[in-house]
């Protein structure tokens, strides 16, 4: 008695993994299978792809040369693109956004700035109109 059915059309493929990533800042890891040759580009871009189907937030975007993807178990620095994601002997992975530039943050900076010296005035236009209201004895 046959249970399933084989796939003809399928190639010789390697170990495949179950990998659990988390996304700094999200609720709980994604996971999902993995062929153990594929390149840690390859897995970030999946790992974006299942993130935004389910709809999670913070939303992320899609552009994966805006991610880093580290192993706690390897060390502290990022894994780089090129590599397989079978060669770490791991499963478990957190996903980053890169750092900003200075130029990006001088920016932020001022806009910041700008927003707060707006809210400033505001609060204090109604501090000075509830202050009018309330006489001194």
């Amino acid at each position: 008695m046959l249970l399933y059915k084989q796939k003809k059309n399928q190639g010789p493929k390697g170990n495949r993994l179950l990998i659990s990533i988390t996304v700094l800042g999200s609720s709980g890891p994604i996971r999902f299978v993995v062929n153990e040759e594929e390149h840690v580009a390859a897995v970030i871009d999946t790992a974006l792809k299942s993130y935004a189907r389910e709809g999670r937030l913070p939303v992320l975007g899609s552009d994966l040369n805006d991610f880093l993807l580290y192993c706690p178990s390897v060390g502290s620095d990022s894994l780089s693109p090129w590599e397989t994601i079978g060669s770490f002997g791991a499963r478990n992975f957190m996903l980053c956004k890169k750092p900003r530039s200075e130029k990006t943050e001088d920016n932020r900076r001022s806009t910041e700035a700008i927003t707060r010296k707006g809210n400033g005035n505001w609060k204090a236009w109604i501090n000075k109109s509830l202050n009018l209201k309330i006489s001194s004895h």
